[in-house]
């Protein structure tokens, strides 16, 4: 076997080490959460709207709740925009919120904080 065959069998193996493992329940699964690069009042918009007319269980990001910490716009929004698609988006609904959002792979969910993720 030559050098370079080894280097990337090694190589391989030590990412296989370092990878965190998942026990599969976050597999497959996707939150839809807000953009950082959005402006605060671009997702305080969104964020009415989700909780409002969108429909969002928002009751989890109220004062003394367990996601009302951090007590931020792209945090709240994250978890009303979160809140709408999961409920949604077998129905057609997006995670657009007009560009103030968008998918991820990476469970958003801190402490006591769950977002729901429905596959």
């Amino acid at each position: 076997m030559n050098t370079a065959l080894k280097w990337i069998h090694f190589s391989v193996l030590i990412l296989a080490l370092l990878i965190p493992r998942s026990d599969g329940d976050d597999l497959l699964k996707q939150w839809c959460i807000a953009d950082e690069q959005t402006p605060d009042d671009v997702l305080q918009a969104a964020l009415d709207w989700a909780c409002g007319p969108g429909g969002a269980d928002c009751k989890m990001i109220l004062p003394n709740k367990p996601c009302y910490l951090p007590n931020t716009i792209k945090d709240h929004a994250s978890f009303a925009f979160n809140s709408y698609w999961q409920k949604y988006k077998n129905q057609g609904g997006s995670c657009y919120f007009s560009a103030a959002a968008m998918v991820s792979d990476l469970n958003p969910s801190h402490g006591a904080c769950q977002y729901e993720s429905h596959t």
